[in-house]
């Protein structure tokens, strides 16, 4: 769980994805075309990547990837950003934590 904190103080947005999961290449392409940069950790790709998963799952992700964090606050899932997304929410949260800036 530390470890986690740790990730997610790092950057603005921080998102837990698996390389092979088709939903976190659609949340990834979402971000990336607002422009922001975030912090991608691919849990099948890294060390401890299961103890991650892990801890993700404790935090009530289901299922665990993704797992977008804005702003050190865990915004959820595809679902959830999706659902911020298309209520208008999302762009502004990113512009509150520094994530983009137009």
């Amino acid at each position: 769980m530390e470890r986690v904190t740790r990730l997610v103080s790092e950057r603005p947005v921080v998102i837990f994805s698996k390389s092979t999961c088709c939903m976190s290449h659609s949340i990834k392409t979402l971000f990336s075309e607002f422009g922001v940069n975030p912090a991608v950790h691919e849990l099948d790709q890294i060390p401890r990547g299961r103890e991650i998963e892990q801890a993700l799952s404790n935090l009530g992700c289901n299922p665990t990837v993704p797992a977008v964090f804005i702003g050190g606050e865990l915004a959820g899932g595809a679902n959830q950003v999706m659902s911020l997304h298309l209520n208008r929410s999302l762009v502004p949260w990113l512009k509150r934590v520094g994530a983009i800036w137009v």
